[in-house]
């Protein structure tokens, strides 16, 4: 019986023409943390500014563990990463590259008239545009378009065709944020769950406090099934503290990161959110 071949060929290619890599497990995403760097309790960086292991031997920290060194891919805790792995990803901005990427036909055809051509790769459902550059990464900046560049991983899926070319300000102006629509003020309202003279319980910060951090334990403590906890948990929340005004983009931001935390993409995150909300007509 012939042992399938594993990802890291590639891998150490593309880290001797300089780009950061790392493993993807099935599902297309990183490797969770290590016991000992879950919930970044290693300290290591748990803001992750920086690329690179955090001392841990194993690739921790998704696209923060990219790394170009051939010692640590091929180290023995990275390579029982790879003989588990299923593609190759890449930080682009470590490699001081930003992909735009188009996940359908309707975006393609939004990029091939909006944007300057440059080198294009096939994806599954659609392509990805890289240009030279590094900006932030946005997910969401259009309906089917993501940009993943500094602080994000893409998936290597080949060369691709045609040349780069220098990251255009159309690009970056994708990601430049609009105001929020301003909260409204939490008032009286009446509750689903019956409070009170249908007082808004969330004026008492501790209970919406409480409710995020049982959100946050709920999420964390998933063993299987982490996509489908993950949108229950978000439906709870929403179903409880949507509609008087009182979440805030802290409280979202906090069960975004409990998640990813868990595995989930970025991206993952806010379809499981949106869809939350649309099942509850917020």
């Amino acid at each position: 019986m012939t042992t399938p071949p594993t990802p890291l060929p590639t891998a150490l290619r593309l880290a001797a023409s300089g780009v950061p890599v790392l493993p993807l497990r099935r599902g297309k995403v990183p490797f969770g943390n290590c016991p000992s760097c879950a919930d970044n309790a290693c300290g290591g960086r748990p803001n992750m500014k920086t690329p690179g292991p955090c001392g841990c031997p194993a690739p921790c920290h998704g696209w923060a563990a990219a790394t170009t060194d051939p010692a640590v891919l091929t180290s023995p805790a990275w390579t029982a990463a790879w003989r588990r792995a299923v593609a190759v990803a890449y930080h682009p901005g470590g490699a001081g590259l930003t992909v735009v990427d188009l996940d359908d036909a309707d975006a393609i055809a939004w990029a091939r008239a909006t944007l300057p051509a440059t080198r294009t790769v096939p994806t599954t459902r659609g392509e990805h545009w890289i240009y030279r550059g590094v900006m932030a990464s946005s997910n969401g900046v259009r309906p089917g378009v993501d940009i993943k560049s500094a602080m994000a991983y893409a998936r290597y899926l080949g060369p691709g065709t045609g040349t780069g070319i220098d990251l255009p300000g159309t690009v970056r102006a994708l990601a430049v944020k609009k105001p929020p629509p301003s909260r409204p003020t939490p008032h009286t309202v009446t509750t689903p769950d019956g409070s009170a003279n249908g007082e808004c319980p969330h004026r008492t910060p501790a209970y919406l406090e409480r409710g995020i951090a049982m959100a946050e334990q709920r999420i964390t403590e998933a063993r299987s099934a982490v996509h489908a906890s993950v949108y229950r948990t978000f439906l709870a929340v929403l179903s409880k503290h949507g509609r008087c005004g009182c979440l805030t983009d802290a409280h979202v931001t906090r069960l975004f990161a409990a998640a990813q935390a868990k595995g989930e993409t970025a991206r993952h995150c806010a379809d499981a959110w949106a869809n939350a909300r649309t099942t509850l007509g917020l």
